[in-house]
């Protein structure tokens, strides 16, 4: 069997790349998954029979396009789900613990311990919820376990095995408004599709217990930016964590903590605003490059599984089930929305 490989890293793939003539013949085709594919160019790729993301997530791939043309879609799943659990943790912590501004403090000269301390808090005691309690949100419930929390969370379209929710004493939640407004930090953690894109909008927010805090390190589309940014300056959110807010200019001024890696666009000019927004005290903010999932132990995985997927497809070799999104012509998860 012959087949042509395209690989990139670029974030920001043009529409002369997509027109290039690469895209005429290739049966396989491999995305990072900060690519935006839509498969408009599947009339022009005959050949092209398999989509592989080169680590988790596969909503920038139309999966509904995918099943009509008979393409598969495959991702190395679970290859970054210890780097973004431990994320989603450290984001936990910078929020509740204020730390940002109180290590800027020490960067200026000044030492106001009042002025860090007045926004600073335990995370013992606090009610925790994670939104999806797959292979991300259940190893966050897992590193949870230990910071004695008052109780810990989740919600998701299918409960966890009962084993596997008394091993991290978590309660199921059915209900997303009941289970927001119990949570004093809520972590988004399922993938983006068509049932969850704007889940967190402004009617939902309205649930949140007041001064909650926010992270979100999936996809930003999951929150709705704009109530989100509502949210925050009337003090509904204490604060956010790691989501792309694609927002008209910046309402935000200098009253608002922004902490994360994701941004509405990548890499980021640098004039952003989000580069110096300014948090409560005056100082800067917790956002970094979008690398939450891409540590170099992540990266590893990526390329062995990546490897592993293409020598299966070309030797004819079944897949990992765990690695199909798409068969051919239908969804092999429920991941993706239940069809």
């Amino acid at each position: 069997m012959k087949a042509r490989l395209a690989t990139t890293t670029d974030p920001t793939l043009s529409d002369e790349f997509s027109r290039s003539s690469l895209f005429s013949t290739p049966a396989a085709l491999q995305l990072k998954k900060n690519l935006s594919l839509i498969l408009t160019f599947a009339n022009q790729a005959k050949n092209l029979k398999l989509c592989i993301t080169a680590g988790v997530g596969s909503d920038h791939i139309d999966l509904n396009a995918a099943v009509d043309h008979r393409i598969q879609v495959l991702e190395v799943s679970g290859s970054n789900v210890v780097s973004v659990a431990e994320h989603v943790v450290m984001s936990i912590l910078l929020l509740v613990r204020n730390f940002v501004p109180a290590h800027e403090m020490i960067e200026r000269g000044d030492w106001q311990v009042s002025d860090i301390a007045r926004n600073a808090f335990d995370l013992e005691n606090k009610t925790v919820g994670t939104i999806g309690a797959g292979r991300i949100g259940y190893r966050v419930l897992q590193r949870l376990v230990p910071f004695d929390c008052k109780e810990l969370l989740y919600y998701d379209y299918a409960p966890l095995p009962p084993a596997a929710a008394q091993a991290v004493k978590a309660r199921r939640v059915e209900n997303l408004k009941e289970f927001v407004s119990q949570c004093d930090v809520v972590t988004v953690n399922c993938p983006l599709h068509e049932g969850t894109r704007g889940l967190v909008n402004e009617e939902l927010l309205k649930h949140f217990k007041k001064g909650a805090w926010l992270v979100n390190t999936a996809r930003g589309a999951i929150c709705d930016a704009d109530a989100v940014a509502a949210a925050l300056k009337s003090g509904q959110l204490s604060g956010y964590s790691g989501m792309r807010l694609n927002i008209r200019g910046s309402p935000f001024g200098s009253d608002y903590s922004f902490k994360g890696d994701v941004w509405n666009v990548q890499p980021a000019p640098k004039d952003h605003v989000w580069r110096t927004v300014k948090n409560p005290l005056g100082g800067g903010n917790g956002m970094v490059p979008h690398y939450s999932g891409t540590t170099l132990d992540a990266q590893a995985r990526y390329a062995a599984g990546t490897k592993s997927i293409l020598e299966n497809y070309l030797e004819n070799k079944p897949q990992e089930a765990q690695n199909i999104i798409v068969g051919i012509g239908k969804y092999e998860t429920a991941a993706y929305g239940q069809r």
